[in-house]
């Protein structure tokens, strides 16, 4: 926990205006990495990764990488923004790939088949 502090404090605060607004979990004996599949028994310690978890406890995405591949916070952010986005319109919106709030969303249902071209220009 005192690199994350240490991380967000003197880097990410640095990269991302006042540093990351969401916790980050510090797991030092590998009881929530088991659960999630990333803790690395030789190593000991959990193979970095995100999990996004709506209020029903549902993992809707994850991402687990290795420490020489960074990953984008902005991405996440979005991520976490269009996950919340389609939760309000409670599943009548989707959102594509790229998708910022204030964009256009999609409208799932038979009418979109064959048609989201049409719709989405990525």
């Amino acid at each position: 926990m005192f690199v994350h502090k240490i991380w967000q404090e003197e880097e990410l605060s640095k990269m991302v205006k006042r540093g990351v607004p969401y916790p980050m979990l510090s797991d030092g004996a590998g009881k929530v990495g088991k659960v999630y599949g990333v803790y690395d028994e030789a190593a000991g310690v959990d193979i970095r990764g995100r999990f996004l978890i709506d209020p029903d406890g549902v993992v809707q995405a994850m991402e687990v990488m290795t420490p020489p591949v960074g990953r984008n916070i902005k991405e996440l952010i979005r991520q976490i923004e269009a996950f919340q986005h389609v939760r309000k319109s409670k599943g009548s919106e989707a959102c594509p790939a790229g998708w910022e709030p204030g964009k256009p969303t999609l409208k799932p249902g038979p009418a979109l088949v064959g048609k989201v071209w049409e719709e989405w220009k990525p």
